[in-house]
């Protein structure tokens, strides 16, 4: 899985579980793209304070996927739901699959 989709997955998944602080900084990196150095120019911290941070999170919310494995169940859900709709002839069955799709 490409890095950064898995960081947005682990943090959809998990992110609730980090500090405010921790929250807004990895939220800058993931998904607002910003540089070490900007965080740590807006953030007053280092540079290194940051990187730091950044992989103190990814191992706090890999190491909760690797208890509870909510993503990896995601997945299967996912991968389910398609095959379903896949093989299914029936319109109704189609469009309830295709419903649970769009809200996983």
């Amino acid at each position: 899985m490409e890095r950064i989709v898995e960081q947005g997955l682990l943090y959809d998944f998990y992110g609730e579980l980090l500090t405010e602080h921790q929250r807004r900084i990895y939220e800058d990196v993931v998904f607002n793209d910003m540089s070490l150095s900007e965080i740590a120019e807006e953030q007053g911290i280092s540079r290194q304070g940051v990187h730091d941070l950044i992989r103190r999170c990814d191992k706090a919310l890999m190491s909760y996927e690797s208890r509870l494995h909510l993503i990896e169940k995601f997945e299967k859900v996912k991968q389910t739901v398609v095959e379903i709709e896949a093989a299914s002839s029936e319109d109704h069955v189609k469009l309830l699959a295709r419903k649970i799709l769009e809200e996983l």
